[in-house]
């Protein structure tokens, strides 16, 4: 008797994007497992046996976001652009996506932090493993430009690092109401400003 698993008759990455879609439109709670194998076009039976429960591929699906969105902009800017020039891009690029979200789903992994972290000690650290990984990408960024000396060195690289994550959340909580971009650009101006070279040098006292 053939004991050999079956190999998946589908495509791993685009049933994982249509799980993402499905969470990320309806919320983890608001969607059941029917629809998540609806609209992935596979079996419940199938499902279960390639990815677990729905708990077990809302944790995979929110890592195909992450990779698919965040990890591939830090990726593209980080190794490309200037330290400045890669915050900045960063932040352009999350105005655009926001200005253009017609659906308003917001960003899945804020999503995730408002709705499961809270009561869900597990998805909670997959999400705060996330969150680290935005944080640490803005700490090399400020810790690069700090050291060339083409970002101010007024602040802390950590302080900033967690002060930029914390705007990229709000940004994108506060779109999903009110998605106007001079208010979404009027929150980062002020946040980039600290990054000036001049304006952070501290004031030398006459003498």
């Amino acid at each position: 008797m053939d004991c050999m698993p079956r190999p998946r008759e589908f495509d791993e990455a685009a049933v994982l994007d249509a799980a993402v879609l499905c969470f990320w439109n309806r919320g983890y709670e608001a969607t059941s497992v029917r629809e998540l194998a609806d609209s992935m076009g596979i079996t419940g039976a199938s499902l279960y046996n390639a990815f677990g429960d729905k708990h077990a591929l809302y944790g995979k699906a929110l890592a195909h976001y992450v990779s698919r969105s965040v990890e591939d902009r830090v990726r593209r800017f980080e190794g490309t652009l200037s330290p400045l020039q890669s915050i900045k891009a960063f932040f352009d690029e999350i105005v655009h996506r926001s200005l253009s979200d017609k659906d308003r789903k917001g960003c899945m992994l804020v999503n995730s932090a408002l709705e499961v972290a809270p009561h869900d000690p597990e998805l909670r650290q997959v999400v705060a493993d996330f969150q680290s990984q935005v944080e640490s990408f803005f700490r090399r960024c400020v810790e690069a430009g700090q050291r060339e000396k083409t970002i101010g060195a007024g602040q802390p690289a950590k302080d900033l690092a967690r002060l930029f994550l914390g705007v990229l959340m709000g940004i994108r909580v506060l779109a999903r109401s009110r998605p106007e971009r001079e208010l979404l650009e009027g929150l980062i101006r002020p946040v980039l400003a600290l990054l000036d070279v001049h304006k952070s040098e501290p004031k030398r006292a006459k003498r």
